[in-house]
């Protein structure tokens, strides 16, 4: 599943789309494309792990899901789940996703200070967030989309190691200053994840997340499924500490 900076690459590959007047809408989601033909785009935007093409009076959400794709300008040999197209011959395709229409006026939908790569994103309020789910894994609170929209398992997996926490410790038993840490680096992960994917170099810098051998301890990694969510993790049981 495409985590909050690679739908931040797409958004930036979008941008020129914005100002654009539709000219036909189509494909085989499950939604009434007539009503996007002959509206303009006013911009488009990102909230964590959704796509959001903009308009005056409604959105559509696209979520890519765990096998989502996009083509900019061309297609893939499959049917679109939406194809936009416009007058002077370009196109914005999408395959294998989640597309939803949202009515009235985007704010009123969504938490702006949520998204970890928001120029409005609110640490405070993710720490606040955090200790009301006192009794909440480590592991499932950095996937909670409402505390840290646009992390996924990637960046959960690397932020724990960074910070040497064990994915089994509990969100109430951190000092203020490990949340603060967690915090942090969530943030700052996802932003170096942007660079580092920009310049095709991401799997290099992954020290835990599909890794067997712990970098600092030199010992195997466990890697299993944990928390409520069940999604992988690898870890070291050594030098990552469980608060319990």
């Amino acid at each position: 599943m495409p985590e909050g900076p690679s739908i931040r690459i797409l958004q930036e590959a979008a941008n020129g789309f914005s100002g654009k007047t539709v000219k036909k809408a189509h494909g085989n989601a499950k939604m009434d494309m007539s009503r996007m033909a002959n509206q303009k785009i006013k911009a488009v935007r990102t909230w964590g792990k959704h796509f959001l093409i903009v308009f005056d009076d409604f959105t559509v959400r696209i979520h890519l899901l765990m096998f989502g794709s996009y083509r900019i300008n061309e297609q893939k040999d499959a049917v679109p789940r939406l194809s936009l197209s416009f007058q002077d011959g370009e196109e914005l395709n999408f395959y294998t996703c989640s597309i939803k229409y949202l009515e009235g006026d985007i704010n009123t939908h969504y938490d702006w200070t949520a998204d970890v790569m928001s120029d409005n994103w609110d640490a405070a309020a993710a720490r606040k967030k955090l200790r009301d789910h006192a009794s909440m894994y480590v592991c499932d609170a950095l996937l909670e989309q409402d505390i840290f929209s646009g992390v996924g398992n990637i960046i959960k997996n690397e932020v724990l190691f960074r910070i040497r926490l064990h994915p089994l410790s509990l969100v109430g038993s951190l000092s203020s200053a490990k949340l603060s840490e967690m915090v942090t680096q969530a943030r700052q992960y996802s932003f170096e994840f942007l660079e580092w994917k920009k310049a095709f170099v991401l799997k290099q810098h992954w020290l835990a997340h599909t890794k067997k051998i712990c970098p600092r301890c030199h010992i195997p990694f466990l890697k299993t499924h944990l928390g409520y969510k069940k999604r992988r993790a690898f870890y070291c049981e050594k030098c990552q500490k469980k608060y319990a």
